[in-house]
């Protein structure tokens, strides 16, 4: 019982203090920019628009750069292959085309 309580207390009481301090939280940067504007009715819009287009931008720029870079060391792997079985077939290191 004992230890349940200590387990409880040094996982929950740590976080207390944290949100204590803590305000609201924004949506995102372009909408509290938008916000802080005089003419807010116009800058929403396109504020909310180019928050959309960054997040749904950033996990394709991330898969695609994971996809490029796996391409690489799956070809990089292929080509050391080759050459390893070229090495295997004329181990004297000589062209043997005349």
């Amino acid at each position: 019982m004992w230890r349940r309580l200590l387990i409880f207390a040094l996982l929950v009481l740590p976080t207390g203090p944290i949100d204590v301090g803590l305000s609201s939280a924004e949506a995102c940067p372009m909408c509290k920019q938008a916000n802080e504007v005089d003419e807010v009715a116009a800058a929403r819009p396109r504020a909310y628009m180019y928050s959309i287009l960054f997040m749904l931008s950033m996990p394709m720029m991330i898969f695609s750069g994971f996809g490029f870079a796996l391409y690489r060391v799956v070809k990089k792997s292929e080509r050391d292959l080759a050459e390893q079985a070229l090495l295997e077939s004329d181990p004297s290191g000589e062209d043997t085309v005349t």
